[in-house]
């Protein structure tokens, strides 16, 4: 045997003890090679069950990026998003709606957003794992802002998809492939437009495109992808029920073969539904806005949104048994002395009334209400979170499990 030979037969066996030892668990990069092994790998666990957190649209008008500013120096963004980490954690991938640049000063809130990249690290350690870019807001700084951009989140480790330094898709991140155990989910995303801006030159923004969507599908399924994500930004703003359009490219899409329709833009919460086959058996779902994840908004509606949890299980037939739910959450502006603004900005999940301020409870109470009323009267299949289920310090299951 060669000296080559036996390299590829011990690296070989050097993988095969790997992935018997451990459950693969990480965002795998597809550019049409086989899998590699994992450089990120956790004991193993239940290869059958797959839980997929979403999140609506995360704003950064400038006084949210003023409040980050911190009068001992330096830019902080940790309150905001805390009160969700544990909730993050009883995720396997948590992908976020990021709807801003990032980059260097100066910064700038709306109509053409640039925030700081500490806001990168804050998502990063919160548990956020993939942010979707493509969305109207990513060519507000041009070129240089949709490179310091991808930039920026790559060096907080964080994936990204929707939009990219070149000018067709990167094979590596269209689609997203998030892997875990049996599971290998294609994660694809749409803009509607980029609010009129032009996409610079060498650089491409994925924009919904009905044949294109249905050949990306077909690609991600003739590639091996157990399920189909599609993350679309569209709709109408601050409408609460979703247009024709939207109805109609969501039953096409999933028609074509994607698994979950997930929607942002309109910065209200819209309708979520599942979707069942000729027996009755779920096989899907469709989120047609989650509304805001955090925004500088106040007028009603605008103040929070939900943030969708759906699990995933294999059966022993190969079929897919969903459980989709969601979590009501509102944001709260609050003061804080160690802000140079002297403000804070926090995303307050329902289950947290108590924790917050007798003067932001009815803010919060008001919120909750109308999206719990909303939900009630156009939820179809999902349930809502209303427990803080980690609170005790159980990390190991789930409501139901």
């Amino acid at each position: 045997m060669s000296k080559r030979s036996l390299v590829w037969l011990v690296c070989a066996i050097i993988v095969t003890v790997s992935v018997g030892t451990f459950s693969v668990y990480r965002i795998i990069r597809h550019s049409g090679a086989p899998d590699i092994p994992a450089c990120v790998a956790v004991p193993a666990e239940d290869d059958r069950q797959l839980t997929l957190i979403f999140t609506g649209d995360l704003m950064q008008h400038l006084p949210q990026v003023q409040a980050a500013f911190r009068r001992d120096g330096g830019i902080d963004y940790t309150a905001c998003f805390s009160r969700l980490k544990n909730y993050f954690a009883s995720a396997d991938f948590v992908i976020a709606n990021l709807e801003t640049t990032l980059g260097g000063e100066p910064y700038s809130g709306y109509p053409q957003f640039r925030s700081p990249g500490a806001l990168a690290g804050a998502m990063r350690r919160v548990g956020i794992d993939v942010a979707v870019a493509a969305n109207n807001h990513i060519c507000d700084r041009g070129g240089a802002g949709i490179r310091s951009t991808l930039d920026t989140l790559v060096q907080a480790g964080l994936e990204y998809t929707g939009v990219f330094a070149d000018t067709l898709p990167d094979p590596a991140r269209h689609p997203l492939w998030l892997r875990k155990g049996d599971f290998r989910v294609a994660l694809l995303n749409y803009t509607y437009g980029t609010n009129g801006l032009s996409v610079p030159r060498g650089y491409t923004v994925n924009r919904i495109d009905t044949l294109r969507i249905r050949q990306d599908i077909a690609g991600a399924r003739g590639n091996g992808a157990t399920h189909v994500v599609l993350f679309l930004h569209w709709g109408n703003e601050y409408e609460t029920l979703p247009n024709r359009w939207q109805r109609d490219l969501a039953a096409r899409s999933h028609r074509w073969g994607a698994d979950l329709v997930i929607g942002s833009h309109p910065h209200v919460v819209q309708s979520v539904e599942t979707v069942s086959d000729s027996s009755g058996r779920i096989c899907g779902a469709t989120v047609f806005s989650m509304g805001n994840f955090v925004s500088n908004q106040r007028f009603p509606g605008t103040d929070g949104g939900i943030s969708v949890r759906i699990g995933l299980s294999l059966g022993a037939d190969g079929r897919t048994a969903y459980r989709p739910e969601y979590l009501i959450h509102w944001t709260s502006i609050s003061s804080d002395p160690g802000s140079r603004s002297g403000h804070r900005y926090e995303i307050v999940p329902a289950y947290s009334r108590e924790t917050v301020s007798p003067q932001q409870r009815p803010g919060l109470d008001r919120f909750v209400r109308r999206t719990r009323d909303y939900m009630q009267r156009y939820s179809r299949g999902f349930t809502e979170i209303t427990d803080d289920y980690r609170k005790s310090g159980d990390a190991g299951t789930l409501p139901g499990d």
